[in-house]
């Protein structure tokens, strides 16, 4: 049993980018599977797929690298709310992740969205990740 799935589904991520491989397979969750869109919305994965032929079912995730250098489009992926230590951003303190360059992903009453779309909707909630 996972106490953190979030930070489990991170650290694939991040272990893949490592390893400079194309794909990367998740258990899934409704969590998971809102961050994905999340990060193909915003252009950090190249694309991503739903399999649900387990009981919990598999994200499939393509990860975007330039094809000049090899780099990811994923800098860094780093937790920031934890099972232990919850955090938690209104409208008026919302993060900026490298001065508005980054993205913060965040659980919000209206669903997962970024600190932008948040903002925009006059919304706070619980800050989930920093990508950028």
């Amino acid at each position: 049993m996972n106490t953190d799935p979030i930070a489990d589904y991170l650290t694939r991520v991040r272990n893949a980018i490592k390893a400079n491989h194309r794909v990367v397979e998740i258990p899934a969750s409704n969590l998971k599977k809102e961050i994905t869109k999340v990060l193909f919305d915003k252009g950090y994965i190249a694309n991503y797929k739903f399999e649900d032929t387990l009981p919990q079912g598999i994200i499939k995730v393509a990860l975007k690298y330039n094809p000049v250098t090899k780099i990811s489009a994923i800098r860094n992926l780093s937790r920031i709310s934890t099972p232990g230590l919850r955090r938690y951003a209104g409208v008026e303190n919302m993060p900026r992740v490298l001065n508005g360059l980054g993205i913060a992903i965040l659980s919000t009453s209206k669903g997962v969205m970024t600190d932008k779309e948040a903002k925009k909707n006059n919304i706070g909630g619980e800050v989930l990740c920093y990508v950028y």
